[in-house]
């Protein structure tokens, strides 16, 4: 089953939520509460909900897990005159929550995703019991990895003529791309649509660089040392978030644990699944009641 639930968003923005399993029945991991625990899952820039489809069949055999399209991506609304601020990508996260009746839920977020997770979770203690943190730096990243992207995104040879050519551009051709890897193909395969002239982003580059510009220039440590709640920090051996510096979220974070997957890059659930869930669930499990 898949389902997808209407969120209203910060300042009225019409977002898409999705349920990509049934969640328990009433008793079988409800708890105390008389409901399964939730859950919300948070993509990162340029990603989509359907990254997540396969961790959220797996979170609901014991939890009612939802996964957010957030502002300007997947089939959430993509507004040219509404704000892309860290405030309103928290906002529209607090607003899934409350109107989904899943707090207090576990948060987890990639990449971007997990940086509006701890920023919730610092401003929003109520509301979140736990947190998984995906290969998402706490440094400021800086004006020269802002003009990385933009170039990047330059590169793109957009439109492409297939799927075919869009998995092997990103899965091989990129620049970016250190070793063949199918895996980051499917992922940006998945964030395509057709349109007359090829294949397209279903998002705007533009205002993916409008949103990342909000947060490259500031480092996040102090938000992060605000999150109170049990705190999992995993990376990618091979990712963007370094070892060292995880293991400083990890010593910053108050109840903060660490976990790696070897063999993964950045999109570490993607690439990754089964050992993805082999470093999550140990951490879910140890969560209290919410």
């Amino acid at each position: 089953m898949v389902r997808r639930i209407e969120v209203t968003g910060s300042g009225g923005v019409p977002l898409a939520a999705w349920e990509f399993a049934d969640p328990p029945k009433a008793g079988d991991a409800a708890g105390e509460t008389g409901r399964a625990p939730g859950v919300l899952l948070l993509h990162g820039l340029m990603g989509r909900a359907s990254h997540w489809a396969g961790t959220a069949r797996w979170l609901a055999e014991r939890h009612r897990a939802v996964a957010l399209d957030q502002r300007g991506h997947g089939q959430s609304a993509k507004p040219t005159d509404a704000p892309y601020t860290r405030e309103t990508y928290v906002a529209d996260a607090v607003a899934a929550i409350e109107q989904l009746g899943l707090g207090p839920a576990v948060l987890v977020g990639h990449a971007m995703g997990a940086l509006t997770a701890w920023q919730l979770a610092a401003a929003r203690p109520d509301l979140v019991r736990g947190l998984v943190i995906c290969d998402m730096r706490a440094s400021a990243l800086g004006a020269a990895s802002q003009r990385e992207w933009e170039q990047w995104f330059d590169a793109w040879p957009t439109p492409f003529a297939t799927l075919g050519d869009v998995r092997k551009w990103f899965g091989e051709d990129d620049p970016w791309v250190e070793r063949p890897s199918a895996a980051r193909g499917e992922f940006y395969a998945e964030v395509m649509t057709e349109h007359e002239d090829g294949w397209r982003p279903v998002f705007s580059p533009a205002q993916m660089l409008r949103t990342r510009e909000t947060w490259v220039h500031d480092a996040h440590w102090d938000e992060l040392a605000q999150v109170t709640c049990p705190t999992l920090v995993v990376r990618g051996l091979d990712g963007a978030l370094g070892r060292a510096e995880a293991q400083e979220m990890v010593r910053v974070l108050p109840q903060g644990q660490y976990a790696e997957v070897t063999d993964a890059g950045h999109l570490v659930h993607y690439d990754q699944p089964g050992a993805w869930q082999a470093a999550v669930q140990p951490f879910l499990d140890g969560l209290p009641e919410g």
